[in-house]
């Protein structure tokens, strides 16, 4: 005979909010860590991440060089903590721009609508009609190798997702009756837009905020290990990747730590970025 037992509701809700704490919690561990490392690397790096030194190329760790020596006889270890800088600054830079420029598009073409809201939505279709990764390497290898170009180009197909995203919330918005109150009321278009419905899409452009640095870190360092961002002798993780490839089968470690590295980082954001999801977003309670 066959029971099923059924689980009350609230107990599921308080196991599911509880696992969502632990993911943000543990993302929120990681992320913590790394930026603490980073703030302090100019402090703790043992040697200067530009020097070389070809008699200690390819060496084993030791206490001068911690992780090892590559190819040129440079620290490791310093490299990755100053690299974590130009990494996620520049990871950094590029949301903030991409949230700069989404977020204000969305909401005029999503609350004004006609001839505006068309042109720009064309312009967004034939964008999406190519995969994201290939147009920015189009647009980074049309401007030049260097990390201001990398920027651009992930700036240019980055700001597309925000766009569809916070428009199409305000489409759902804009017809309810708050907004209606407020036109009767008198209120200007700025006014309802900056009062009424910017409140709105701040959960969900945060959560996607968080689940996109993931995948911004990755393109900047896929770029950067294709040869199209930071360029040597700066330290940068994807650019540490490529200078380690003709090393892989030898020392794979030249490739392994800053691999290591782009994995915790993502894995961090990832983790913060699925448990705000699911914390702020009440249609999943």
């Amino acid at each position: 005979m066959k029971i099923n037992v059924q689980m009350p509701k609230a107990i599921k809700l308080g196991i599911k909010i509880k696992n969502e704490n632990h993911m943000i919690i543990c993302g929120l561990s990681f992320l913590t860590v790394i930026i603490f490392i980073t703030l302090l690397g100019p402090f703790i790096v043992p040697n200067d991440p530009l020097s070389a030194n070809m008699s200690e190329r390819l060496a084993s760790p030791s206490v001068t060089y911690p992780l090892g020596t590559d190819h040129m006889g440079r620290c490791i270890f310093s490299r990755l903590v100053i690299g974590a800088q130009a990494t996620l600054g520049i990871t950094g830079l590029v949301v903030a721009s991409v949230v700069m420029i989404g977020i204000p598009i969305g909401l005029v073409t999503g609350y004004i609508g006609g001839r505006i809201d068309s042109v720009i939505m064309r312009l967004v279709d034939g964008l999406l009609a190519l995969p994201e990764f290939i147009l920015a390497i189009t647009i980074a290898g049309f401007l030049g190798p260097s990390l201001i170009n990398l920027m651009i180009s992930i700036v240019f197909v980055k700001w597309i997702g925000y766009t569809r995203v916070v428009r199409g919330i305000v489409i759902l918005e804009r017809n309810k009756d708050y907004v209606s109150a407020a036109k009767v009321s008198g209120s200007s278009n700025w006014k309802i837009i900056r009062r009424h419905l910017l409140p709105q899409i701040i959960s969900p452009v945060l959560v996607l905020a968080a689940l996109d640095i993931g995948k911004v870190i990755l393109i900047i360092s896929s770029l950067s290990y294709l040869g199209l961002g930071a360029q040597p002798p700066a330290p940068e993780w994807g650019a540490m990747l490529n200078d380690g490839r003709p090393y892989f089968q030898t020392v794979p470690e030249l490739m392994i730590y800053p691999g290591l590295a782009i994995f915790f980082v993502v894995l961090s954001f990832n983790l913060i970025g699925e448990g705000l999801r699911d914390k702020l977003d009440v249609k999943r309670h």
